[in-house]
């Protein structure tokens, strides 16, 4: 039986479907290919009103909770994502947040309860190509790590993905555009680690999602909330627009034939 062709990208959070697949997900839209956005957390560890962090007085979680689900439809609507699917489950923080200790927190989910939702999401939407974060989550965040392991037990389980893949930041780029900003006497407000980003011989995929990047900045300011820990949007526009351009994935997995380096998630499955 052949199936709609189908992308399900697995995210922790609202607004972590921007940065990494955000010009993955219009593009497959433009191209006809039917786009599931996995949300695992409600995003309650964000800021609230006025920049209050967790933990500080004012800070109401379940309102930072519904203000971020909200943004995060908006940016699902711009980014044209065809089905938004919320597992509903507890932002856990940054690791070593206090967060990190309540027995709702995504991470402390026992694996097989979470990955058994999101095997039924998998068997439903048949997905060939699903897109998630690395064994550290990209940089070790605890629901990060938790939405990885899920991912690669679900389509373990289901056995529907025909690809997997990682998203992933080319640690030379990133270099590069930091040394180009602090060039041009912009501050980035922060100094990456060395290792930082995924080194450039582990990328596969390599993604020109150039005529999607309005459409990205517009998802990603949608997530106003949050603007003040989104520094790319603090950046000139020709930053903006060089940042947006290209995303980049590790290929985990293919049980199709495809080529070692790619420009196409979905190439040997059309």
């Amino acid at each position: 039986m052949t199936h709609e062709l189908t992308l399900m990208a697995v995210h922790a959070h609202p607004d972590d479907e921007v940065m990494g697949t955000g010009g993955l997900l219009a593009r497959c839209a433009a191209e006809g290919i039917r786009t599931v956005l996995v949300t695992c957390t409600n995003g309650e560890q964000g800021d609230g009103p006025g920049g209050v962090k967790p933990g500080e007085p004012g800070h109401d979680a379940a309102e930072v909770a519904e203000r971020r689900l909200a943004e995060l439809r908006e940016s699902a609507e711009l980014l044209d994502v065809a089905h938004l699917e919320l597992l509903g489950y507890r932002d856990s923080g940054m690791d070593g947040w206090s967060a990190n200790d309540h027995p709702e927190a995504f991470a402390n989910i026992p694996p097989d309860e979470s990955a058994g939702r999101l095997t039924a999401l998998m068997e439903r939407y048949r997905p060939q190509v699903v897109v998630t974060y690395d064994e550290n989550g990209g940089y070790g965040h605890p629901d990060h790590i938790q939405a990885h392991r899920i991912a690669m037990a679900a389509a373990e389980r289901s056995g529907v993905p025909d690809k997997l893949y990682y998203t992933a930041i080319p640690r030379e780029g990133v270099r590069q555009m930091i040394q180009t900003l602090r060039d041009s006497g912009v501050d980035i407000g922060f100094d990456p680690p060395e290792d930082f980003g995924t080194p450039d011989e582990l990328i596969t995929s390599m993604l020109d999602v150039s005529a999607h990047t309005e459409a990205k900045r517009k998802a990603l300011q949608a997530h106003a909330s949050q603007a003040e820990n989104i520094f790319l949007l603090r950046m000139p526009e020709e930053v903006q627009q060089a940042a947006f351009s290209f995303e980049a994935f590790v290929r985990r997995f293919s049980r199709v034939e495809a080529p070692d380096k790619e420009d196409d998630l979905f190439a040997g499955l059309r």
